[in-house]
C-alpha cells in the first residue's frame, strides 16, 4: 500500500494473532499496532486498540479495525465494541452495524454506568 504523496511504499500487513489475542498491523515488517480481544460465545469483545505513537496519523488504525470486522464477518461471528475507537469507527461505517451484538452492548453500558454511579470506577 503506498503512502502519502512523495514518499516511499511502505508494506502493511494486518493479521490474527490468536495466542495473543489480538489483530496486529505491521508497517515494513515492524509491529505498528493491534486491536485486543476476547471471544466468548462466538461475539469478539474488542477491547482495546492502539498504534504505536510513531505510526500515528497514517490511518492503521482503521485499517486494522476494517481487516478485524472482516474477519469477524468471514467467520459468520458477531462484535461487542466496547473499545471507543471499534465503536467510533462502526458508527462512521454503518454497513459493519449489524454485526454488533447490540443486547450484550446495553447490558455492559448499564453495568458500567451504575458503577460510576456509585462512585466505582470499574475496571480499568
Amino acid at each position: 500500500m503506498a503512502t502519502e504523496q512523495g514518499q516511499a511504499t511502505s508494506q502493511i500487513e494486518v493479521f490474527d494473532d490468536p495466542e495473543d489475542h489480538a489483530y496486529v498491523i505491521t508497517v515494513d515488517g515492524e509491529r505498528a499496532g493491534k486491536a485486543v480481544y476476547h471471544i466468548r460465545g462466538g461475539r469478539y469483545f474488542f477491547v482495546h486498540t492502539e498504534i504505536d505513537s510513531e505510526f500515528e496519523g497514517k490511518r492503521l488504525g482503521s485499517q486494522l479495525v476494517q481487516f478485524a470486522l472482516e474477519d469477524v464477518k468471514l467467520k459468520e461471528g458477531s462484535v461487542v465494541p466496547i473499545c471507543p475507537f471499534v465503536r467510533g469507527y462502526i458508527k462512521r461505517h454503518p454497513e459493519y452495524d449489524e454485526m454488533v451484538d447490540h443486547e450484550v452492548l446495553a447490558r455492559i453500558e448499564r453495568s458500567e454506568a451504575k458503577h460510576h454511579d456509585e462512585g466505582d470506577p470499574g475496571p480499568h
